[in-house]
């Protein structure tokens, strides 16, 4: 259950396979006409593998991170080899005029958003490459997207899919810390507006297709906003009865009835996503091991999963790592 070398070189196989296999794919595209009728690598040439953009984008968050961790395992080579022919600044400045387009102005937004800024935070890392200089154009154009969207979001989006508000915040406060301290700040003082008010929630249930625990979620996002005394007094009003083990199904892992349908696939993500939850709140009794266990097999099961869940299966592990360091 540890992001050993072993698992390193396990998930980076498993995305090396995927992150340029170009079909199936799922696209996030607005055509104005007919000459926007396009391929998903013509569209996308850094990002057209993996089903779609944003699994593209954060499988290669992970082979960046897996890279960096153990540089000396056979897979660091080929994820550098085939960085340096995809990652490329002409790549990179394609998908940069696709962002710019009008007709983009929601493209993957926001949780493409957030995954491209952690994906170039992770790239700031390898200082002996140029990728992240490569990718920062972009990172800056969906930062500036951040601020236009935040202005116009009424309320939070709050089921646990894509456009979760508290996830894409949450990886985005990371990068804005490091890179732009006013997106930063406007994020602080969103999430407070959100989220601050919200007393004894109730767990609904997981939705069939949902892939984040929005509660779970939620409570990450302020941890990192609020001081460690606030935080334990939100906290406390937020699940009151967390410490008694209610609501109970939050601490049972989800089953997944069909593998090969991806949104029913999903549910393997909450099980992963919890897990990074649990770690990141330091929350004790077993319960981020037991939801890792229920769907650690899937990384590497039908694609409709195995094109993705590696990387939240690597958040969770990474979690543990930085707590036993």
């Amino acid at each position: 259950m540890k992001l050993d070398r072993t698992t390193a070189a396990r998930f980076a196989a498993i995305a090396l396979s995927h992150v340029t296999r170009e079909y199936p794919n799922k696209l996030d595209h607005v055509m104005d006409g007919p000459g926007d009728v396009a391929s998903p690598r013509a569209l996308h040439p850094a990002f057209f593998g993996s089903f779609d953009w944003h699994s593209c984008v954060h499988s290669w968050w992970m082979l960046l991170t897996l890279r960096r961790m153990y540089p000396d395992m056979p897979e660091a080579m080929e994820i550098d080899t085939l960085a340096q022919h995809t990652l490329t600044a002409e790549a990179l400045q394609a998908e940069l005029a696709y962002a710019q387009r009008p007709a983009a102005r929601s493209f993957e937004r926001p949780y493409g958003w957030a995954w491209l800024l952690y994906l170039h935070l992770e790239a700031r890392r390898h200082e002996d490459r140029d990728w992240a200089g490569h990718i920062s154009p972009l990172a800056q154009h969906f930062a500036a997207g951040w601020r236009d969207y935040l202005a116009t979001l009424a309320g939070p989006i709050r089921h646990g899919a894509h456009a979760n508000t508290a996830f894409a915040l949450t990886l985005t406060l990371e990068w804005a810390r490091k890179r732009d301290t006013d997106l930063a700040e406007l994020i602080e003082n969103q999430a407070r507006r959100f989220y601050g008010s919200d007393r004894d929630m109730r767990f609904a249930g997981t939705g069939g297709d949902e892939f984040l625990p929005p509660l779970l979620i939620e409570a990450v996002l302020m941890k990192r906003v609020l001081p460690p005394a606030d935080f334990a007094d939100w906290f406390a009003a937020f699940l009151p009865k967390l410490d008694r083990g209610e609501p109970e199904a939050l601490f049972v892992p989800v089953s997944v009835t069909d593998p090969s349908d991806g949104k029913a696939a999903h549910l393997d993500g909450v099980n992963l996503t919890r897990a990074w939850c649990w770690r990141a709140l330091d929350l004790g009794g077993g319960y981020a091991e037991r939801h890792l266990v229920a769907s650690l097999g899937a990384v590497d099961g039908h694609y409709m999963g195995s094109h993705w869940l590696a990387s939240f299966a690597t958040l969770a592990m990474l979690k543990r790592e930085e707590a036993e360091r």
